[in-house]
């Protein structure tokens, strides 16, 4: 537990995994909102409204609508759940339109219209890329380090030269690359670990690489193309980059400015007025006020 305002809580608990049932979201969210009431029951007796975020609730979780009303029962306030992509678009766009793109060991891009004259939430959200590290998930770390590895071991096998330096750099990280299939193939964080590479891929373009440095490039490229994808008809074209990987690498945010300003030149990429907490509050603010539609996929209330 930590304190770190007379208004902000915190509680730490076990994280997210994903196992052959789905996400344990549902188990989580109800162990954290009993030990939060149990922990601050003055504060939660005043709660108004609750908003939560999490990744894979569209994709993972059987039933979002029944884990809302659990939400609801523990609380006793209006409850909203949204995938995670949305806390952060509300928090990075402060509630405003436009597209945001999160890179971190996935990616994905989010857009919305923004609220209505009267104040609601309108419809649609939309969604572009966000299908996991073997389906896509591109210009993210688990993608950075998937091409970094591949171009090591097309070096290995001498089908080119350019990835010599990657090659010495997983070998460093993952021993003999006739040990890495094992490595991956047989774990359940495998995108986490393709995204620790994709750490060495950055450092390498800072140290002059051209490999990698075309990786990151590339990176940056698809991550442009999300964004275009989740704007659609959505005008003006506002656009936040944020994520670990938009906050070390000046490379690949060049490249992904570069390429939205040759795709959409009326595109304004700017940084993002908050964080995916402030966006879960605004969120939380729109449920207590009924200010909020459920759209399947994205919310649900």
């Amino acid at each position: 537990m930590n304190t770190t305002d007379d208004r902000r809580r915190e509680l730490t608990g076990p994280r997210l995994h994903i196992g052959p049932r789905g996400s344990s979201v549902p188990s989580l969210v109800a162990e954290l909102l009993t030990l939060a009431k149990e922990t601050w029951p003055e504060e939660s007796a005043e709660i108004s409204g609750l908003a939560i975020g999490a990744s894979g609730l569209a994709s993972l979780v059987d039933d979002p609508p029944s884990l809302a009303r659990e939400c609801v029962r523990i609380t006793g306030a209006p409850a909203v759940l949204a995938i995670d992509a949305v806390t952060a678009h509300l928090g990075a766009l402060a509630g405003q339109g436009g597209a945001m793109v999160a890179l971190g060991t996935g990616a994905i891009a989010i857009g919305h219209p923004g609220p209505t004259e009267k104040g609601t939430e309108a419809l649609p959200w939309k969604r572009a890329d966000g299908w996991g590290h073997l389906l896509g998930d591109r210009g993210g770390g688990a993608w950075i380090g998937r091409q970094g590895l591949e171009l090591a071991l097309q070096s290995h096998d001498g089908f080119v030269t350019s990835g010599q330096t990657l090659l010495a750099a997983g070998v460093r990280r993952l021993g003999p690359p006739s040990t890495w299939p094992s490595q991956f193939y047989t774990r359940d964080d495998r995108a986490g670990l393709l995204a620790e590479f994709a750490r060495d891929v950055v450092d390498l373009a800072r140290q002059g690489d051209p490999a990698s440095t075309e990786i990151l490039r590339a990176a940056g490229r698809e991550a442009a193309r999300s964004a275009t994808a989740a704007l659609s008809d959505i005008t003006p074209h506002h656009v936040v980059l944020t994520g670990g990987l938009a906050n070390v690498c000046d490379t690949l945010r060049s490249s992904f400015i570069g390429e939205l300003e040759r795709i959409t030149t009326d595109a304004v990429v700017g940084p993002p007025h908050g964080d995916p907490l402030d966006g879960s509050l605004r969120l939380a603010k729109l449920a207590a006020e009924n200010r909020l539609s459920s759209q399947p996929g994205f919310v649900w209330n």
